[in-house]
C-alpha cells in the first residue's frame, strides 16, 4: 500500500467511497443543466420562434460536454484513504482495477459502468426534453392553427346565401375603429383564387384583415397588399399584422433594429405607409411578451407613424397568464385569442376584463378543429356549420371581430351570411352533436393529460395539431413543414408503432393516441 502523503505512514482505505457522489453528481449536474439552461433556450422552436436551434447551439455542445463527462467519472473510481498514523486524508484516483495480465478494466466493471454511463446519458437527455416540454404541457391544438382555416363546409351553396354581405360593425376598444363582425384572416391566402376572394370580401364590406410575414412565408401579405391596392382606399382598411420574418416569430432577445426591420418588410409587401395593427405573435411566454427590446421599436416605428395599434395573440391553455400580463402592463390595444364554445373557464373572465379596459378582442380559431367538412351530411336542417360557429362567437358582445381564413370561391357567400345575426333555438343542439362526433378523434384544449406519459417526451399534441393542418384544413404543405422541425429535434413521432403507449392510458377521453400517432407521422412525413 502506498505510504501517506503527508507522513509517509501506513494508510487504509476507508469504507466511506466518494466515487458515486460525484458520479452522481455530475449526472445531476447534466440534469440540472438540460431542464434549466438547455430547456428555456429550445422551447421557442415548438413556438415557432426563429433561428431557435442556432440561437441553442452552445448551451447544446455544453450539454453535451457534461454528458461525456459523466460518462467518463463513470470510470474513475475515487476513493478516501485516511491515514492511520496522521488521520490525515488524501483523495486517490485510479481505475478500474487492474488484472494479473496487466491495465485494464475488469468485464463486470466495465459492462456495470458502461450500463451506467447510458442510463445516465438518458437520464440528462429526459431532463432537456422534459424542460423543453415543460412549458407546453397543457399547449394544446385549440380549434387548429391561425395559419390555416377550413374549407367550405357545406356542399350547397344555398341561394339565400348568394351576395352576402357584412350586416354589422364594431368598435374594436381603444382603437375606435369600426371593424366588421366577420374578418378576413389570410393565412391561405397564396395565390390567385385567395386573391380574388379577397377583393370580393372587400366588395361586401370587410375592412380588417389579419396577415403576417410567416403565412406562406410572406406570399400572403404580398397578396393581400395587391388586392387592397385595387379596390378601396387605404385609409379605410385595418391592417393587423406581426411582428415575424418568413420563418418565424421574432426572438425576445432581437435586436430593435432587426424587429423594425420586420414592420418595414411588411409595410413594402403590404404596399402601405403604415399599418394599423402589429402583434406579438402567437405568444406564450412573458419574455416575448413584454421584451423591452420589442416594445422599444414599436415605440419608434408609432413614432415614425408606421404602426398605429399594439397586440398580441396568442393560444395557449396559459393564454389567461398571459392575457392578465398584458393587460396589467396596459401597453396593448388589442388581444386576439383562441375562443370557441366549450374553451377555457376562465376565457370569459378575461373578455370581461378586457373589456372593462377597453381593450379590442378578435376572435380565432372559432370552427373548433375544423373536422366538419369530412362529417358527412353533419350539417342536416342548419346547412352550415361555420355560419352556426360564427353565430355563437359573436353573441359575446366582448367579441370585437372573429377572424377566419377566406381563400376559396363560396366562402364570402357562407361566411358573410352570418354576420349581424343571432344565435338560433337549434345552435347549441348542433355544437353538441359536433361534439359528440368529432369525440373520438379530437385532442381536447386545456386537457395535456398523456404528454407527461410519453417516455420520449415526445409533443403528442402539437403533432396532432399538425396532422390537423392536413387532414381537416387541407394545409398538408404547413402542417408537413411545421413537422419537419421536430423530426430535426428528433421529437417525432417516430418509434410509436412499437411503443406499449402508456400515454394512451393518460388520456382521459380515450382517444387512440398511439393509432393517431402512428398515422400522423405516416401522412406528415416527406415521401
Amino acid at each position: 500500500m502506498d505510504p501517506c502523503t503527508y507522513c509517509q505512514g501506513t494508510r487504509s482505505l476507508a469504507p466511506v467511497r466518494v466515487r458515486w457522489a460525484i458520479r452522481l453528481g455530475l449526472v445531476g449536474l447534466t440534469f440540472a443543466f438540460g431542464f434549466l439552461v438547455v430547456a428555456p433556450a429550445m422551447h421557442g422552436m415548438l413556438e415557432g420562434v426563429e433561428g431557435t436551434i442556432g440561437r441553442a447551439t452552445p448551451v447544446l455542445v455544453v450539454l453535451l460536454a457534461l454528458i461525456l463527462l459523466s460518462w467518463a467519472a463513470l470510470y474513475i473510481r475515487p476513493n478516501r484513504p485516511v491515514c492511520e498514523a496522521c488521520e490525515r486524508t488524501t483523495l486517490a484516483f485510479r481505475a478500474l482495477p487492474k488484472r494479473d495480465d496487466g491495465f485494464r478494466p475488469e468485464r463486470r466493471g466495465f459492462l456495470a459502468a458502461t450500463g451506467t454511463a447510458v442510463a445516465g446519458g438518458a437520464v440528462a437527455a429526459t431532463a432537456g426534453v422534459g424542460g423543453l416540454l415543460a412549458p407546453h404541457r397543457r399547449w394544446i391544438p385549440v380549434g387548429g392553427s391561425m395559419f390555416a382555416s377550413s374549407k367550405t363546409t357545406s356542399d350547397i351553396q344555398h341561394p339565400e346565401w348568394r351576395g352576402a354581405r357584412v350586416q354589422n360593425y364594431r368598435r374594436l376598444g381603444r382603437t375606435d375603429a369600426m371593424v366588421s363582425d366577420i374578418s378576413l384572416g389570410s393565412g391561405r391566402v397564396r395565390d390567385e383564387e385567395g386573391k380574388r376572394v379577397a377583393i370580393e370580401a372587400i366588395d361586401r364590406g370587410v375592412n380588417y384583415f389579419d396577415t403576417a410575414p410567416d403565412y406562406s412565408h410572406a406570399t400572403s401579405e404580398r397578396i393581400l397588399g395587391e388586392a387592397i391596392h385595387e379596390t378601396r382606399n387605404r385609409d379605410e382598411m385595418f391592417l393587423a399584422t406581426k411582428f415575424c420574418t418568413a420563418e418565424g416569430h421574432v426572438h425576445a432577445d432581437a435586436s430593435v433594429a432587426d424587429i423594425m426591420k420586420t414592420v418595414e418588410g411588411s409595410l413594402r409587401r403590404l404596399q402601405t405607409d403604415y399599418v394599423d395593427l402589429v402583434h406579438i405573435h402567437s405568444c406564450n411566454d412573458l419574455d416575448r411578451l413584454l421584451s423591452p427590446s420589442t416594445h422599444e421599436a414599436f415605440d419608434r416605428l408609432k413614432e415614425q407613424g408606421k404602426v398605429r395599434f399594439l397586440g398580441f395573440s396568442s393560444h395557449t391553455p396559459d393564454l389567461p397568464t398571459i392575457a392578465r400580463a398584458a393587460m396589467k402592463s396596459d401597453r396593448f390595444d388589442v388581444m386576439m385569442l383562441a375562443y370557441h364554445w366549450g374553451l377555457w373557464p376562465e376565457i370569459s373572465e378575461v373578455m370581461d376584463q378586457a373589456h372593462a379596459m377597453d381593450m379590442g378582442v378578435v376572435a380565432m380559431k372559432t370552427l373548433k378543429g375544423a373536422k366538419a367538412q369530412n362529417l358527412a351530411g353533419f350539417e342536416g336542417d342548419e346547412k352550415s356549420f361555420p355560419q352556426t360557429a360564427f353565430r355563437w362567437v359573436l353573441s359575446n358582445q366582448n367579441v370585437s371581430c372573429l377572424v377566419v381564413s377566406f381563400y376559396q370561391d363560396g366562402q364570402c357567400d357562407e361566411y358573410l351570411y352570418a354576420s349581424g345575426q343571432s344565435p338560433r333555438p337549434t345552435d347549441m343542439a348542433t355544437l353538441e352533436r359536433y361534439d359528440r362526433l368529432v369525440s373520438a378523434d379530437y385532442c381536447r384544449p386545456h386537457c395535456g393529460e398523456c404528454l407527461g406519459a410519453c417516455p420520449q417526451g415526445r409533443p403528442i399534441d402539437t403533432i396532432l395539431r399538425y396532422d390537423m393542418y392536413l387532414a381537416d384544413y387541407g394545409d398538408a404543405e404547413r402542417g408537413r413543414e411545421k413537422y419537419a422541425k421536430l423530426v430535426q429535434a428528433g421529437l417525432d413521432a417516430t418509434g410509436c408503432e412499437a411503443c406499449p403507449a402508456p400515454c394512451a392510458g393518460a388520456c382521459p377521453y380515450e382517444l387512440p393516441i398511439r393509432a393517431k400517432m402512428v398515422r400522423a407521422h405516416e401522412r406528415l412525413i416527406e415521401v
